[in-house]
């Protein structure tokens, strides 16, 4: 149980202290909720108007007790406070409200069920001014008549709740739209305002004397004692533990014992009490602040569920794990650094300015955390609605952790290319890597899968899977098949692989063109990219879009590098006659010609016969060779996209 004695400590370190800008902290024995509908009363309980509640603003802080918190099954617990129509209105019957199935036989059991646990808080020390507002209107059982009075709801000719709209679409009612896919107007959330004198605030979640009366009371009601195996104090046991950690619709919990007729904890307990016991104030704070790191600082994919999270139990600023270097060296990217990064590429100096850049932003959070502080990275996950697991858990100190971060950033360093306005050096993100392995439309259990397998990869050191490295190689070969915006991407991300599984392995490569290295694989990269780099200034000058032949060519290049080269050469010889016949052209085939033969001395003469597949190698040597023929193109001014020798 370290995770929820961490989380603990978290909300206890963090409450009262947000950061600027963070959502406070949601107080125990409280949850929110989606409201649809706001009525406002006067503080004697005397309707005044309502309203249909706007999306942006519908989320709601209300009070709730452990089971009205998790609310489920057939007969699911009134809120004490805030609810649904069919507990709030006691004419809700009246006007054909259909109940939850397990009130069918006694449809206005909700309502009783609300007023009971409302009038005993009303009616207890404990009590508040707002309640006794609420409970003089709820007791008058007119809330639906008006509601339907002011135009919330409609009322058909039989006195019946207007389900479904069929008039003027123009003229469709606001509860309509605020409404989620599956619900109907009689299935809407009601929030109360209640206006009095000298109350500097009118809603109910907005009052804190409010919120504290609560607190207090349910605490007043809770009798079960023992040992809490966080704190290893006897305190006020949990019974139920809280759910909506990931969104508001969030059923899955961490911890439950509910089963009592599975193998949860028989045969080895008498009761669950036996398995686990978790303090009331332990659970309720640990779960808000869970809830609360994963809204603001987490890698949360919404269609899978998938959710990493990374924190200071100190509460102090920490770098995100899931982001790329951009995010990390910025925080948020700007047309100013991204000018400068692609200055900086052109340059060749590349390696050095990154490794500064990185080691100022590591510098920086080092500055705030201290090297003994405690960081937790966790990871969730739910292979069922209601059932959620810890997929991934690490403890470590701030210096540990930044230094992983800054050693995965550093070895998976390359020039990135995510299009015009987003050029950067530096480690790619894993939901990148992801894409960039098997495509953008990939399945999302095969995304989910791939992003868990990168995580021990960023916080443990461990190196990337080879087969990652390889599916991205040969994603970044198939040039035909991609966009090329697509195709960029994936060639920066497949080098950073490489790159940093090499490393791992002893072997280092550097960010510029290495024009000393001598292996197969790297010297057929740059012979690739030259030859690349002819055809496409030719066509240029012809004014023609199509590709190259070295980039049709570049899958098969890959496989049989010697054989596809002879074809290469041959489609090269028709833009080589064009290009003598230019003055400038001469010059540059001239340049271009010499760099070719300069390559191919370099290669042993069984290397270059040799008719093997290339290894992911190659894509940095023609990734290199490309940057510096690029670098010699940007040197000359007044010639459009005219490259000549370096």
């Amino acid at each position: 149980m370290a995770w929820i004695e961490k989380l603990y400590a978290t909300y206890e370190a963090c409450k009262g202290r947000e950061p600027p800008g963070a959502a406070p902290l949601m107080p125990i024995s409280h949850t929110t909720q989606q409201a649809q509908i706001e009525i406002v009363i006067n503080e004697a309980g005397k309707f005044k108007r309502a309203a249909v509640v706007a999306k942006e603003d519908n989320t709601t802080l209300i009070p709730c007790t452990e089971k009205s918190g998790g609310k489920s099954g057939k007969k699911p617990v009134s809120h004490p406070l805030c609810d649904k129509l069919q507990y709030v209105a006691g004419d809700f019957v009246r006007y054909g409200g259909e109940v939850t199935s397990g009130f069918a036989a006694d449809p206005g059991e909700p309502h009783r069920l609300y007023m009971a646990i409302l009038s005993a808080w009303a009616g207890s020390s404990f009590t508040h001014p707002k309640l006794s507002a609420v409970l003089a209107y709820v007791s008058q059982g007119r809330v639906i008549s008006d509601l339907e009075a002011n135009g919330i709801l409609q009322v058909d000719p039989k006195g019946k709740i207007v389900s479904t709209w069929t008039g003027d679409r123009d003229a469709t009612p606001a509860i309509f739209k605020v409404l989620s896919n599956d619900q109907v107007p009689a299935d809407a959330f009601v929030r109360w305002r209640i206006e009095q004198a000298g109350s500097p605030v009118s809603g109910t979640w907005e009052d804190v004397d409010l919120v504290e009366s609560w607190i207090d009371y349910y605490g007043s009601q809770q009798s079960k004692r023992g040992l809490c195996m966080v704190t290893g104090r006897s305190c006020i046991l949990s019974e139920q533990h809280p759910a909506k950690l990931r969104h508001g619709g969030d059923k899955a919990k961490i911890v439950s014992s509910n089963d009592t007729g599975g193998y949860t904890y028989r045969g080895r307990f008498h009761d669950a009490d036996e398995a686990l016991g978790v303090g009331f104030d332990v659970t309720q704070k640990g779960h808000n602040a869970l809830r609360w790191l994963i809204s603001r600082q987490s890698y949360h994919d919404k269609k899978s569920g998938q959710v990493f999270v990374a924190w200071a139990v100190a509460g102090k600023s920490i770098p995100d794990p899931f982001k790329d270097t951009l995010a990390l060296i910025l925080d948020t990217g700007t047309d100013q650094y991204l000018e400068t990064e692609a200055q900086t590429a052109l340059l060749g100096d590349v390696g050095q300015s990154f490794v500064l850049r990185l080691k100022n932003a590591i510098r920086g959070y080092r500055s705030k955390l201290d090297p003994t502080d405690d960081v937790v990275v966790m990871g969730l996950d739910s292979a069922t609605p209601g059932r959620m697991a810890i997929t991934y858990y690490r403890e470590l100190k701030g210096s540990e952790f930044l230094d992983r971060i800054e050693g995965w950033h550093e070895q998976y360093a390359w020039a990135q290319n995510f299009g015009k306005k987003v050029r950067f050096v530096g480690a790619p993100a894993p939901r990148d890597i992801a894409e960039a392995a098997y495509g953008t439309r990939l399945d999302e259990k095969l995304r989910k899968a791939t992003v868990e397998r990168l995580l021990p990869c960023i916080i443990d050191g461990h190196a990337v899977p080879f087969d990652l490295v390889l599916t991205t190689a040969r994603r970044a070969a198939n040039r035909v098949g991609l966009d090329h915006w697509e195709w960029e991407k994936c060639l920066g991300i497949a080098c950073a692989l490489f790159r940093g599984y090499s490393k791992s392995l002893g072997k280092e490569y550097q960010m510029a063109l290495e024009e000393d290295r001598s292996t197969r694989d790297y010297l057929y990269g740059r012979l690739l990219a030259v030859a690349d780099n002819i055809e496409g200034y030719a066509l240029t000058k012809a004014e023609s879009n199509r590709d190259t032949t070295a980039a049709r060519l570049m899958q098969r290049f890959a496989d049989r590098p010697f054989s596809t080269w002879r074809n290469i050469e041959l489609a090269l010889t028709s833009y080589k006659s064009r290009l003598r016949t230019s003055d400038r052209g001469a010059g540059f085939l001239w340049k271009r010609e010499k760099l070719l033969d300069e390559i191919q001395c370099r290669f042993q003469s069984d290397d270059f016969t040799s008719d093997r597949a290339l290894s992911a190698e190659f894509l940095l040597g023609y990734h290199c060779q490309r940057a510096a023929l690029l670098r010699g193109t940007e040197q000359v001014a007044g010639d459009d996209q005219q490259p000549i020798s370096e």
